[in-house]
């Protein structure tokens, strides 16, 4: 990736983890980075701005997609933001379905409808979402691999919509990382975490680099050739079965 000062990147969910990893990668690489998280990161840069918000919030993203582009001229917008809250069909709560429907896919629309004018008139753009492996079914996700699985449905309607203006669209599907939310379901150390890392082909769980790569990778100006694809990035588990 090119170092260059006039590029900015906004991600969600860039305080930890795969978020982490990829602001770090735009923040070395020496792009502006706006990140919008729940939680302030633990880290600081004088190139990174920070808003705090659950963008499960419709109004407040709108409010901050607002005032972004305002002070902006977006040119990658990495949509990171996730949470699972599993359950088994008989427990799924529709409640829990608003709210990932928002989260994932919702707020997804509202920040790239506000980053699009400062990317046709550059004619230059990179939107990257980060979906999951699950989309292609995994036990308690019904909320999440659905929403998830939309997430692939604006990858590919956008990548065609915006083609003509310089702009590609991409996702990248995890499989199983190593995150404090994959820990918060998979103690560290544990029989099941093991159990994981024996499932999937490569034989090990992997970490927040991983995904930060190809995300990188994806965004490059010399990446555009590269549009509507979703990218498993998961040792080989979108082959088979995954052992949760």
């Amino acid at each position: 990736m090119s170092s260059t000062t006039t590029k900015t990147m906004v991600i969600t969910g860039g305080n930890r983890g795969i978020g982490e990893d990829i602001t770090r990668r735009f923040l070395d690489a020496g792009y502006k980075v706006v990140n919008i998280s729940r939680q302030e990161p633990t880290f600081s840069h004088e190139n990174m701005e920070t808003f705090i918000a659950d963008l499960a919030d419709r109004d407040v993203t709108q409010e901050i997609a607002n005032q972004i582009a305002e002070n902006n001229e977006v040119t990658s917008f990495i949509h990171n933001a996730g949470v699972i809250r599993p359950d088994l069909l008989d427990d799924v709560k529709l409640e829990d379905l608003d709210y990932l429907t928002q989260l994932h896919i919702g707020s997804a629309i509202t920040l790239s409808q506000s980053f699009l004018p400062a990317m046709r008139k550059n004619h230059f753009g990179r939107i990257v979402l980060i979906s999951s492996r699950g989309v292609l079914g995994l036990v308690t996700r019904t909320n999440y691999a659905a929403t998830k699985a939309g997430q692939i449905g604006l990858v590919r309607t956008w990548a065609l919509e915006l083609a003509k203006d310089g702009i590609t669209v991409n996702a990248v599907a995890p499989g199983p990382i190593e995150t404090d939310m994959f820990h918060e379901l998979v103690p560290e150390d544990s029989e099941q975490k093991l159990k994981i890392a024996d499932s999937v082909p490569v034989k090990r769980v992997g970490n927040a680099a991983d995904i930060g790569r190809v995300v990188e990778f994806l965004c490059e100006p010399e990446s555009s050739f590269i549009t509507g694809q979703t990218w498993y990035v998961c040792g080989g588990a979108s082959l088979g079965s995954l052992a949760l």
